[in-house]
């Protein structure tokens, strides 16, 4: 699924090729693209028809297309394979093409929701009163993320601390630090040298610092390639694939030499998922900081 560097590599072409352009028409081609729409695809093409797209905004892994007007904006789940594309008019359409966006100008390109496996969609929310970013209703409760210049370091390390939980669960708590997914926090966990089941109440303020500085240097390395892809299915508004894949150090190293220390990296089921480590780096029993 897509993470901070992903979504914002989306963010930012949607900001060059989208905003300021006027909605002349909306096809919605598959209904679960719209679930997430309390009207339905009718409704959701009706109202955004005529309406006018500001600058495209991001909260962590979570993006949205305020509409000028400020009162609703589009909120994008991209899923597992959702892409934002913007493609010339008349280009052959793609096969799990969900919906299209026509503008009133004569740029000559669209906006299309691609979705092969249709988790991912597009919907209409109010904005959160008085919100200057035009932030969904739907998603005020997810925190800010560690690029965000407004990010509150002292309460997410008062956070950690006070949390009884483990440090990769943290970084993956949309609700204390958002962006944060499970290639990213692998990552940065591998760079701290620190054990994914490390419980968050034994890191003191310069070890949760550190960690901190990590994820922010993970994240701005990936963003400087255009994300992670390991398929054809993240890429960004242009069709492109991003090439962080190829500078990671931990996620899908299994069996192979640590780059730090040449011990076999590990796997571990995680949480319906995997972790990545190094058992001589990140070992389980280092509780001292």
């Amino acid at each position: 699924m897509p993470e901070l560097p992903e979504v914002e590599v989306v963010r930012r072409g949607l900001e060059r090729w989208v905003a300021g352009r006027t909605v002349t028409a909306v096809e919605v081609l598959h209904p679960r693209a719209v679930r997430r729409h309390a009207g339905g695809g009718a409704d959701f093409a009706a109202r955004l028809t005529g309406e006018t797209f500001g600058v495209p905004r991001r909260r962590g892994k979570y993006l949205w297309l305020p509409l000028e007007e400020r009162e609703h904006s589009v909120l994008g789940h991209l899923g597992m394979s959702g892409q934002l594309l913007v493609q010339p008019e008349g280009a052959p359409d793609e096969k799990h093409l969900r919906i299209r966006v026509r503008f009133a100008d004569d740029a000559g390109t669209e906006l299309r929701f691609v979705d092969q496996r249709t988790f991912g969609g597009l919907s209409l929310h109010p904005c959160v009163p008085d919100s200057a970013e035009g932030l969904p209703d739907v998603i005020a409760h997810i925190a800010r993320d560690p690029l965000d210049p407004l990010f509150d370091e002292a309460a997410y390390h008062l956070a950690l601390r006070s949390k009884r939980t483990t440090v990769k669960r943290a970084l993956l708590d949309q609700s204390l630090i958002s962006g944060v997914g499970n290639i990213y926090a692998d990552e940065s966990l591998w760079r701290a040298k620190l054990h994914y089941e490390r419980p968050t109440a034994t890191l003191t303020r310069p070890r949760s610092t550190e960690l901190l500085g990590h994820v922010r240097d993970v994240m701005n390395e990936a963003l400087a390639v255009g994300g992670t892809s390991f398929d054809s299915l993240y890429v960004n508004v242009n069709g492109e694939s991003g090439y962080f894949d190829r500078s990671l150090d931990a996620y899908g190293r299994e069996d192979e030499p640590c780059r730090r220390c040449g011990t076999p990296m590990r796997r571990r089921p995680w949480m319906n998922r995997s972790s990545y480590f190094c058992p001589h780096c990140q070992r389980s029993s280092r509780v001292a900081s």
